[in-house]
């Protein structure tokens, strides 16, 4: 049995009937991106070369100024920066800074973009990764260490001017949101081409605007556990993501195994322990994929009652999937209830 969610607010303007849909795709933060747009809405232009490019160009600016990858981005100068130094940042990059420490303090910590040398110590950055030879679970003393230092190493943002405090071996790590707000990226040039009709994905975060020249909305399932038996999962659900954005966090997607403890790749910063909550998943609908993406993550981390109560304060159409047992047990905040076609 299939259940259906269907947004609040739909929009009366329709694809053409019988326009071809087009896709484009290509390469970004160590994943893929797809686009899928109604052609006629601008045509001859729908698959040309410099729409693709300029949709490239999008995600490249993100990777550009918010790469924790790559010393030469905006993000990796500030990591390296002298302590006490102030920065200015590019536009992008504080926008997405700002959202995030917003995050950040609204979830109390459990999402904080300022938790870079943790997720490194843990195997997840870069450098010295989990998968490599060699790599060892950080010790206790090193994790308490590492706390300790992190509560004198506060990160000072002044929005208006759009500048930052280096206080000296401050990590930040946009992994977390960098994905959603490529996707919003890619729809907002969109939108500035004239194009009204499309399914933007990047790394599986989505959102899509209109509809299908056969009147369809764009229907996209929410992601299940990979490798987990179909018969013991809720039934499915389909979102018509339509003017919406969907973001999934799993601890399926990144972990190791150390003897038999799984550590997975979303660390807790307040703990420093990657979480251990039985949640598998947390998906989350918004407008914006930035919010998505953040909001599952940090979601994620307050497991499955205090992240209930944030997403009902939040007003978050929110979708928690716990472990129980040798199944998976489905709890859905009232918003997103709210959309349940029944």
């Amino acid at each position: 049995m299939r259940r259906v969610l269907l947004p609040q607010h739909i929009s009366d303007q329709v694809a053409p009937p019988g326009a071809a849909i087009r896709d484009l795709r290509g390469l970004t933060m160590g994943t893929s991106w797809s686009v899928r747009l109604v052609e006629s809405t601008m045509p001859g232009r729908a698959g040309s070369a410099d729409l693709q490019q300029g949709l490239q160009q999008q995600l490249d600016l993100v990777v550009a100024q918010m790469s924790h990858w790559s010393d030469a981005s905006d993000l990796g100068r500030f990591n390296r920066a002298e302590p006490g130094s102030w920065h200015s940042l590019p536009a992008a990059f504080c926008e997405v800074l700002g959202f995030a420490m917003h995050v950040s303090q609204a979830s109390g910590g459990a999402y904080d973009p300022c938790a870079g040398a943790l997720v490194n110590l843990w195997g997840f950055g870069p450098r010295e990764r989990y998968d490599e030879p060699g790599f060892l679970p950080p010790k206790d003393d090193t994790l308490a260490l590492l706390l300790s230092q992190r509560q004198r190493r506060r990160l000072q943002l002044d929005l208006p001017a759009r500048r930052a405090r280096q206080p000296g071996g401050l990590q930040l790590d946009l992994s977390a949101v960098a994905k959603g707000y490529g996707v919003d990226r890619l729809a907002r040039y969109l939108d500035s081409q004239g194009i009204d009709h499309y399914l933007v994905e990047v790394g599986g975060e989505l959102r899509g605007a209109g509809s299908k020249p056969d009147g369809q909305p764009w229907w996209v399932m929410l992601e299940q556990v990979d490798g987990a038996d179909a018969a013991k999962h809720p039934p499915e659900l389909l979102l018509a993501l339509h003017g919406l954005s969907v973001a999934t966090s799993g601890d399926y997607r990144r972990f190791f195994q150390d003897g038999t403890v799984r550590f997975s790749h979303t660390i807790d910063p307040r703990s420093g322990m990657p979480i251990a909550n039985q949640l598998a998943s947390v998906t989350v609908v918004h407008q914006q994929c930035m919010a998505a993406d953040a909001w599952s993550t940090a979601l994620t981390v307050l497991g499955p009652d205090a992240g209930m109560a944030l997403a009902e304060e939040q007003g978050l159409a929110a979708r928690f999937l716990q472990r129980d047992g040798d199944g998976y047990h489905e709890t859905l905040s009232s918003h997103m209830l709210a959309m349940l076609d029944e």
